[in-house]
């Protein structure tokens, strides 16, 4: 039997069961998400391409950079593992060439329970279960245009800042970027009333039947080549595309935790994190080494950003 050492990849599924039902998806749309969060680099803002996907009663709001990465980094698996074929000891590493960090934290939003769940990845996927926000919007009669969507202006104070929303009625999704929701259309446009963080529409196309059929509902698994048996499940590192896929739903190898003890392991892993990566794996037994190379485009190692303009803003009293 071949041993496969398999670095920055671990095989650990932690299943856990939450009351959501899966929803059909029927439209994603696309965000520009620009943020100004270092205020003493006016000039450098961080921006990112982002996806909502969205149907009925639940949607989803990710990276779209991510899930390209996702993508590039399950090509790099497969051609590895193809150059390796036939050795005894197979080794992968993972080199991701990105610009800046992107955003970690997905959101999945139940309209009619109420419900936001938080997804992080670290080894494992965690979900934080929570009340999804109650906004007090102040819909006015200022309307605009978005790329010939007509939109309503709607305003309200959330998470210590003044937002700017613009929906569009005529596409009836409670949905929005972010934890932006519960306007009767889907918003569009958002932004602060200082322009610090803005949710610039980039594009919204429908999810058909046809669409959903030529769309695999991409998971964490990569077929062995060249007639090797079975399959490698991926975790510790994002590679799934499942939100391209057709259906709305939690994945279904998360564990459910707090904040708390999510930041206690964020801390550990901040601290240190090939001891972290290596401590987890022996935890659930799995035998490998753990290395991941992250650089930019020229071969600079990434800086780590500062952030002290957070999207969320203590509440003024």
């Amino acid at each position: 039997m071949k041993r496969i050492l398999i670095t920055s990849i671990v095989a650990f599924s932690a299943i856990s069961s939450f009351a959501q039902n899966a929803d059909q998806a029927l439209a994603r749309v696309r965000y520009t998400y620009i943020h100004l969060q270092d205020t003493t680099q006016k000039d450098k803002t961080h921006k990112e391409n982002m996806l909502l996907v969205t149907g009925k009663n639940a949607s989803v709001y990710t990276s779209y950079d991510k899930l390209n990465q996702a993508v590039n980094t399950k090509k790099q698996i497969e051609e590895q593992l193809r150059n390796q074929t036939g050795s005894s000891n197979m080794k992968i590493e993972i080199k991701s060439e990105m610009k800046s960090p992107t955003t970690a934290v997905d959101y999945f939003f139940f309209a009619n329970e109420r419900k936001m769940f938080s997804k992080e990845k670290l080894l494992n996927n965690y979900l934080i279960e929570e009340n999804a926000p109650q906004i007090d919007w102040k819909i006015v009669k200022d309307t605009m245009s978005f790329s010939g969507i007509s939109c309503q202006k709607a305003t309200a104070k959330f998470k210590g800042r003044n937002w700017i929303a613009w929906f569009a009625t005529e596409i009836p999704f409670q949905s929005g970027p972010w934890k932006l929701n519960g306007l009767p259309g889907l918003i569009v446009e958002a932004h602060d009333e200082k322009n610090e963080v803005k949710f610039e529409f980039a594009g919204l196309e429908n999810v058909t039947a046809e669409d959903a059929k030529n769309t695999p509902d991409g998971d964490q698994k990569i077929t062995m080549p060249n007639g090797m048996p079975g399959t490698i499940k991926i975790t510790g590192i994002e590679t799934s595309t499942t939100y391209l896929g057709s259906e709305i739903k939690l994945p279904t190898d998360a564990i459910k935790t707090t904040r708390k003890d999510l930041d206690k392991l964020k801390a550990a892993r901040d601290k240190d994190p090939q001891g972290f990566m290596q401590a987890q794996m022996a935890a659930n037994g799995i035998q490998g080494t753990f290395k991941r190379s992250v650089s930019t485009p020229t071969g600079q190692p990434i800086v780590k950003r500062v952030i002290n303009n957070p999207i969320e803003l203590p509440e003024k009293k």
